[in-house]
């Protein structure tokens, strides 16, 4: 008979210190980087989860200690809409963050493109001079401003005094937009200029489709400012409760709820979905255009 010899098991020499040492510590880095993830996330979620669950209980539950809803009072979002002027505060916010996003970038995306990639007298002054707009801040020219919208032009009471301004750039859009086109190589525009194409054209045919994570960042900046703006409905449009936005209009809605917290919130989870939405899904061009905005000066 053919025997079959075993063949014999190496035995696997045990760690040194050394290594065991290296591999406690990359454990205990591992269990310290997750656990500090994990801390932050839920230090911005929970107070979202604690309104979201606060709109869903009853007037009197919302007054008490508990945290989870009894009864889920899904009508609570429906008391919302049926408020007088609820509709009205979306219809002008939308109004008043479409346009003016809008109208930002496209007043802004030409003259970034030439502080970035025209060389002219003066260029540096007025890169200057759009970083010192960029620190100046707007209750200084209030009410300059606001005299001569609302005493000359006799726009008071509405929202565009808000929105004509943003026609005409912004300091900030300008500035972002000018970093990213920086890192746009001028290869590209010389190869579309020795095929004849113009500036404008070069701008639209060449820059503009590289630049849409910029022009993403910019656009979400300026929709979110004017989502969110309280101050501006304030002071041109808190006359006129037909203009009032939903940043102003949600100040009001607590005053006249300030009992009905379960309503306020629900109204505040209303005031706030699409800025997470749009967010949500816009967060990789968002996070690409703010990171590359910063690779050139």
């Amino acid at each position: 008979m053919t025997q079959v010899l075993a063949k014999p098991v190496e035995s696997k020499a045990p760690a040194s210190p050394a290594e065991r040492t290296a591999r406690r510590r990359a454990v205990l880095e591992w269990v310290g980087i997750h656990s500090l993830g994990v801390a932050a996330a839920l230090f911005f979620t929970l107070p979202f989860v604690f309104v979201f669950l606060t709109s869903l209980m009853s007037g009197s539950q919302a007054l008490s200690r508990d945290l989870v809803p009894r009864t889920w009072e899904w009508g609570n979002y429906a008391a919302v809409f049926d408020t007088p002027g609820f509709l009205t505060w979306w219809r002008n916010t939308l109004l008043y963050a479409g346009a003016g996003t809008v109208l930002t970038v496209v007043s802004s995306i030409p003259v970034a493109y030439a502080l970035a990639k025209f060389r002219f007298r003066g260029r540096d002054l007025s890169l200057m001079l759009v970083i010192s707009m960029m620190m100046l801040p707007p209750q200084v020219v209030v009410i300059p401003m606001y005299l001569f919208w609302a005493k000359q032009l006799d726009l008071s009471g509405t929202l565009w005094p808000l929105i004509i301004p943003m026609a005409f750039g912004d300091a900030f859009s300008i500035f972002l937009l000018r970093q990213f086109l920086t890192t746009i190589p001028n290869e590209y525009l010389d190869a579309a200029r020795v095929d004849g194409c113009g500036d404008l054209r070069t701008l639209l045919r060449v820059v503009l489709p590289m630049a849409k994570p910029g022009i993403a960042a910019v656009a979400l900046f300026q929709f979110f400012y004017a989502w969110n703006d309280y101050f501006g409905p304030q002071i041109y449009a808190s006359e006129n409760p037909g203009a009032w936005t939903l940043s102003y209009g949600l100040e009001s809605f607590k005053g006249a709820h300030h009992t009905d917290w379960n309503l306020t919130m629900a109204a505040t989870v209303l005031v706030m979905a699409p800025v997470i939405l749009v967010f949500f899904f816009a967060q990789k061009a968002f996070v690409e255009g703010v990171t590359l905005t910063g690779v050139k000066g």
